[in-house]
């Protein structure tokens, strides 16, 4: 499926090997590639080293993810019904099976991890969906899932609702690295990247090191242009359909920069703050019309993160074009956004409702995973 280091042309060293793919080329325009999925088959089979392997330096996972894990293969069913014979409840073997996942995946990263310096190297894990709107209980989700896994290159994930940014700010504050998720507009990102670097400031001032406390900010990105087009279909402005969520990832990227490489973090530079690195998410195009590597191809640029899920890495691998992007078009991209406007098509009233989607769709995605685990342990 993917290339294997036995297929490495003869004469030719690990990293001139590295040269030769798709994924690679992105960490040489500075962006680096993380794969969206997670499951014991990919770690207990060597798939997933074979990734490493091809320049991927980073793994997500969300509740879908593990639902069709668990849910899709039987790879779990008799380490379930052992944790079930043993008298785990359904919830307490969730647990344990995926915190061992993500021990195993954290474990195989930490090569990538110390080689960054803490940049890459990071395997996520969402706090449990029904916290989402819950600031306290997130808090102490996240706290005990960081003290469980007990690896430094885990990062928590904490979806960017309402509720968000004072959780992102807590756990920043005591060190605990945090995937914030769900972004979708630019008042979503903005509110939580402030949240991270107010964080970054608590802990400064209470004395503690901020050089190890790593953060991305999840914008995701076809999920816009999905509900987006339909509000297109019945306007004359149809050749905006597929354009308004890579202009709406790049105006964000543009303000990435001016917050983080202005002065509102040279201070925490100086004392040793790490970036929030803006990281797309959902990039795998859901209209069969678009490129299947569309929005890889459109949002290269230095210092940020592409999550893909297994089709889209395959896809790029095989026919992507490494370039830097994320700069071009601008002028086009506001023009774009300002035309979306003048159509009172409120595209933050959009990305809103398309964040408690999301919250929908993972509580919906992790009742099924339980089902599963209950009905897999009996």
């Amino acid at each position: 499926m993917f290339l294997k280091p036995a297929q490495h042309k003869a004469g030719l060293k690990e990293r001139d090997y590295m040269k030769t793919n798709n994924i690679s080329a992105l960490l040489d325009l500075g962006q680096s590639p993380w794969y969206d999925n997670i499951s014991r088959e990919l770690i207990n089979d060597g798939e997933l080293q074979r990734l490493l392997d091809i320049g991927i330096t980073g793994v997500t996972s969300n509740p879908s993810i593990f639902e069709k894990a668990i849910n899709g293969t039987n790879v779990y069913d008799n380490n379930i019904k052992d944790l079930g014979k043993a008298g785990k409840t359904t919830l307490e073997i969730y647990d344990l099976i995926t915190i061992q996942d993500v021990q195993l995946v954290a474990d195989l990263l930490i090569r990538v991890y110390k080689k960054t310096g803490g940049r890459d190297g990071y395997v996520s894990l969402e706090v449990l969906p029904e916290f989402a709107h819950h600031t306290a209980k997130t808090i102490e989700n996240a706290k005990r899932l960081w003290n469980e896994v007990a690896r430094p290159n885990l990062m928590i994930k904490v979806p960017g609702t309402k509720e968000g940014p004072e959780a992102i700010r807590a756990l920043t504050r005591i060190g605990i690295n945090v995937n914030v998720t769900l972004l979708f507009s630019m008042r979503h990102y903005e509110t939580c990247a402030k949240a991270y670097m107010e964080g970054l400031n608590d802990r400064l001032g209470d004395g503690g090191a901020i050089d190890k406390v790593f953060s991305v900010a999840s914008v995701f990105i076809s999920r816009v242009d999905t509900v987006v087009d339909k509000y297109l279909e019945d306007t004359k402005k149809e050749r905006l359909q597929g354009k308004i969520a890579v202009a709406n990832a790049k105006k964000i990227y543009q303000r990435f920069k001016e917050l983080f490489y202005g002065k509102e973090f040279t201070d925490l530079k100086h004392n040793g703050g790490n970036i929030q690195r803006v990281l797309w998410g959902s990039t795998s195009p859901k209209n069969p019309d678009y490129s299947d590597v569309k929005y890889v191809n459109e949002l290269i640029g230095k210092d940020t993160v592409n999550t893909l899920p297994h089709k889209t890495l395959k896809a790029f691998l095989d026919h992507g074009k490494p370039d830097l992007t994320i700069e071009q078009d601008l002028e086009q991209e506001a023009r774009n956004l300002r035309e979306l406007k003048d159509l009172k098509i409120d595209l933050n009233k959009i990305c809103d409702d398309t964040q408690e989607k999301g919250v929908e769709a993972f509580a919906d995605s992790f009742k099924k995973l339980i089902e599963a685990i209950k009905a897999k342990k009996n």
